[in-house]
This record gives structure tokens, C-alpha cells and sequence, in this order.
């Protein structure tokens, strides 16, 4: 199969056929509390990005900006299943890691999920974590890469994992901001467990917990209902503009570390989910995939797996922030970070920090250096 430049294009029906229905939106009452935020997204903050997406948004100019990345699309049969890829949020770690200042350069691919952005969609519901890494691993293969290295977080945690469960000689090494893990135990990470009983968690360590607690308790509803009935919300947000803003808008702002988004950041990343090849309700269908699946687990994605080293790094406003002793029993970690500030969206909030840690990890002196043959990220003297 080829791979072909590909530009997004959205036609210029579709943007006013938005404009109509943002038009014709329909808003609820809100209940009063002391944080409007804690109730969902604030009727005021919806009222005036629908306006501005409807007036102000101009998409041809985030669209303009989309393009400046070069994209491709191919397509890849897994199991009888294929689809196309494209990126975005990689954007602001593309300059950080072309190599300049003595750093490592990287080659960069950030393939979109199947049912994401303008990769095609996946209706099969046996779709899953093996299918999603199949898909990236044959996807590499084609691109000449027969060794490569990760970077993931959000449901990027769970494809990598799978990639280096499936395909550890090819997968070498990875590097997470999400990290789902569990306590050591006696039985699967002994040396870990006893360090884990005698070692008290730090201060940032307890915050972290407080942190994934109140994820838990006060913000996983979405996930359920994900994970359970998809087709359910899929009504909602396939319909609506309007319910697709206040869908993703509380987590921009809750999932975050008092990151400061432009209503055109907003906008964008919405947009791209209104006018997704798959449509705006597709992007659920992971949840309940990776939730249902049989021979790849989610417990097995967050246990040890071996041959693959592993980089980790935290955000204090990550939405799970574990020990790091719990960190350590998915594999053998060989680089750790903790960072001041940050949240879910590391690489659009923090992508500095991203890029010092594939540099400190992947450069010279690093724990992985030269972990791909013949690709240390430096030029040959």
C-alpha cells in the first residue's frame, strides 16, 4: 500500500451547515454553587465560545496552520480491518526535537487512532488494544523502521504498552506522562514491594494520590458511560455542536494545570472532532474496545512488562498520579522525572519538559542512547 500527502480540507458546506446549528442551539439552566466548574462546563463559558466558534472561529486559518505538518495517510490491513492516520497535538514538540544545540534529532511519527481526527473509522467493536497496535507496528514497518521508540500518554499509555507487549524486539523503549499502574506486590515485583514498605510516599506522592482520588470520585462518570453505553452519548455529541463543546470543554479546564487556552485553541481541538473522517461520536468507541477486549487485557497493559525500558515522567495535575514505586512495577524504568506544573495535556501544556526528557533519555550519556541500531539522533562523524 502507498502512502499519500494528505491535507485537510474541510468543505465549506460542512462549516456552514456548524454555523447553522450552533445558531439554533438551545441552552440549559445551570444550578448555583461556590465552583461552577464543579457542575460541568459553566452555561456563561459555553454561551461564549458557541458564539465566537459561530461569529469569530475562523477554521480556514487553523486549518491553514494544520497543513504547515506534513501528513500522510495509508492504509493498513489488520485482521481485515484498515484505516488511515494524521496528527496535531504533536505540533508544538515538532521544533523541540529536530536536533538542534548539540540535542538529538528525532524522527517524528504521530499517526492519529483509527476513529480520531481524519483517520478513518472503526465501527467493529473486537477492535482493540492488539488491533490499535498492529496497526502503528505495521504502520512503522512500512515506513523503514524496523526499531523505534514511544512516546505516549492518554490512550497513547495503553497502545504503547501494547506495542511493547506484542512486539518488544521491535518496540525498544518507551516514555510516558500517563502512568497507569498498580501497588507492588509480593508475588510479580517483589524487590520493588519490600523497597515500597519501607520507604514512606513523599509529600508530591500523597498530593498525587489526593490528586487520582478526586479524578475518581468526581470526574470518571464520562468513562463509564464510555466504557458501557457509547452509543448512548454517541446521539448527542453526533447531533450537536453544542453538546460536543461541553462535552470535551470540561476537560481542557479540569484536567489541566491552570493552562491558559485561547478560545481559537479550544475551537481547533473541537473542531477537529466535529469534522473528523469518522464523525464527532466515534472518537467513544476506544472506551468501550479497550474495556471489552479478551486477549490483551487492561490489567495486562499495567503489569510488568519485560525487555522494554521505560521512561516516566509526572505532571502534578496529571489526572492519575501514583507513587512512584507503583510506577516501577510496569517494567524496567530508566528514567524518571518529576516536573513543577502540568497536567493531562503535557505535550500542548508543557512541551518543553516532554522534549528535556527524550533528550536526557535519548542522548548522549542517556539511558537509551543508541537503543536504535544505527539511529543515535546524531549526525555521523
Amino acid at each position: 500500500m502507498s502512502i499519500t500527502p494528505f491535507q485537510v480540507s474541510v468543505p465549506d458546506s460542512a462549516i456552514e451547515a456548524l454555523k447553522k446549528r450552533l445558531s439554533n442551539s438551545s441552552f440549559p439552566e445551570q444550578l448555583e454553587g461556590p465552583d461552577v466548574w464543579d457542575l460541568g462546563s459553566p452555561l456563561a463559558e459555553v454561551q461564549r465560545l458557541v458564539k465566537y466558534w459561530k461569529d469569530e472561529f475562523d477554521w480556514r486559518k487553523a486549518e491553514a496552520s494544520i497543513n504547515e505538518m506534513p501528513q500522510f495517510k495509508t492504509t493498513i490491513d489488520v485482521e481485515g480491518f484498515g484505516g488511515p492516520g494524521s496528527f496535531l497535538e504533536v505540533k508544538k514538540l515538532l521544533p523541540l526535537l529536530s536536533g538542534k544545540d548539540g540535542h538529538p534529532a528525532f524522527h517524528v511519527v504521530a499517526p492519529s487512532l483509527p476513529n480520531f481526527g481524519f483517520s478513518d473509522g472503526i465501527s467493529k467493536s473486537d477492535f482493540c488494544m492488539p488491533q490499535y497496535a498492529e496497526a502503528f507496528h505495521k504502520l512503522m514497518l512500512r515506513l523503514g523502521y524496523t526499531e523505534y521508540v514511544t512516546q505516549a500518554g492518554d490512550w497513547g499509555f495503553s497502545v504503547t504498552r501494547a506495542l511493547a507487549l506484542l512486539y518488544p524486539t521491535h518496540c525498544r523503549a518507551s516514555h510516558l506522562n500517563l502512568i497507569l499502574s498498580n501497588p507492588p506486590s509480593l508475588s510479580r515485583t517483589p524487590i520493588t514491594y519490600l523497597r515500597h514498605l519501607l520507604t514512606p510516599y513523599t509529600k508530591k506522592e500523597r498530593d498525587g494520590l489526593a490528586r487520582t482520588a478526586w479524578f475518581d470520585d468526581t470526574n470518571y462518570a464520562y468513562n463509564l458511560l464510555h466504557s458501557t453505553k457509547p452509543q448512548t452519548i454517541s446521539y448527542a455529541l453526533a447531533d450537536s455542536p453544542l453538546a460536543l463543546l461541553s462535552w470535551i470543554l470540561e476537560k481542557l479546564h479540569l484536567w489541566t494545570d491552570a493552562y491558559p487556552w485561547t478560545p481559537d485553541e479550544i475551537l481547533t481541538w473541537i473542531s477537529i472532532y466535529y469534522f473528523s473522517t469518522a464523525g464527532p461520536a466515534a472518537s467513544v468507541r476506544i472506551y468501550y474496545q479497550g474495556t471489552h477486549q479478551k486477549s490483551v487485557t487492561t490489567s495486562a497493559l499495567r503489569r510488568w512488562i519485560p525487555g522494554v525500558k521505560l521512561g516516566l515522567a509526572y505532571f502534578p495535575r496529571e489526572i492519575s498520579n501514583l507513587p512512584r514505586a507503583w510506577g516501577r512495577t510496569l517494567g524496567e524504568v530508566v528514567w524518571e522525572s518529576e516536573h513543577e506544573s502540568g497536567g493531562h495535556f503535557a505535550a500542548w501544556e508543557r512541551p518543553e519538559a516532554i522534549a528535556e526528557d527524550l533528550r536526557g533519555m535519548f542522548g548522549k550519556g542517556g539511558p537509551c542512547f543508541g537503543i536504535v541500531e544505527g539511529r543515535d539522533g546524531y549526525e555521523a562523524k
